[in-house]
């Protein structure tokens, strides 16, 4: 065991078999890159998204490629409450039988901005999404993710969330958060082998998101989200056994 993400990691085809894993924001950039991974290595993903098309589109892919059937749990993460989250992992346990693995790929950004500019419907969905929802999810899901032999837990975070920098914003206030609550969790967890949580930031990819926050960026120099799914694949698998409370 390494308590870091080795360098050119290289999974083995069944890394993740007999693996429940559910990845937010799964319909496209990093999370959909991460759900055909995991699945491409034995995992039954849970497919989380506001976009049915889209989730759809990752559910097709999967089943092309021959991997364990997926599924698809539609939420609309700005406007979820309370019950939404505590109805999913009741959905979660009937239907799957437990949960080996969560990872946070859900954003929500929209640009860089100085503090006194953000607009008050951008700061409520900004930490919805991005703070509140990984929460609750984790929360609502904390259960099941102790109750499996071996689980993982994974916020994706961003180098705006570990060192502060001029705009900002609430997107980087709200990954600071996160930080935090992950640390904190962990070392509440720490007595608990079979769990670990932790944080990944992937660094710079070709997204959607990335865009809206660098708009003159030339996409081809920027890597795509397929890059970086051996390290995902690294943290929710059994490699990863013993890391926890680390933000890599």
């Amino acid at each position: 065991m390494s308590d870091s993400i080795p360098a050119n990691y290289q999974p083995t085809p069944d890394l993740l078999a007999g693996r429940r894993i559910l990845i937010t924001g799964a319909g496209d950039g990093l999370g959909r890159a991460a759900a055909l991974g995991c699945a491409a290595h034995g995992a039954t993903v849970i497919l989380l998204g506001r976009t049915v098309r889209k989730l759809e589109a990752v559910y097709d892919a999967i089943e092309a490629g021959g991997a364990p059937q997926p599924a698809i749990y539609p939420m609309h993460l700005v406007g979820a409450g309370w019950k939404d989250y505590a109805d999913l992992a009741e959905t979660v346990a009937r239907e799957m039988g437990g949960l080996d693995g969560l990872l946070h790929c859900a954003v929500h950004f929209k640009a860089f901005s100085p503090m006194a500019d953000i607009e008050p419907k951008d700061w409520v969905e900004g930490l919805q999404v991005n703070l509140t929802a990984a929460y609750a999810l984790t929360r609502n899901l904390l259960p099941l993710l102790q109750a499996s032999s071996d689980a993982s837990v994974v916020f994706l975070s961003d180098r705006h969330g570990r060192e502060p920098h001029a705009y900002d914003g609430v997107y980087g206030i709200a990954k600071a958060a996160v930080e935090q609550m992950m640390r904190s969790w962990a070392a509440e967890l720490s007595d608990r082998s079979t769990l670990r949580i932790n944080s990944f930031d992937p660094g710079p990819m070709r997204s959607g998101v990335r865009l809206r926050g660098y708009p003159g960026e030339r996409a081809e120099t920027v890597p795509l989200p397929d890059s970086v799914v051996p390290s995902l694949l690294w943290l929710l698998g059994p490699d990863s056994r013993g890391v926890n409370g680390r933000a890599l």
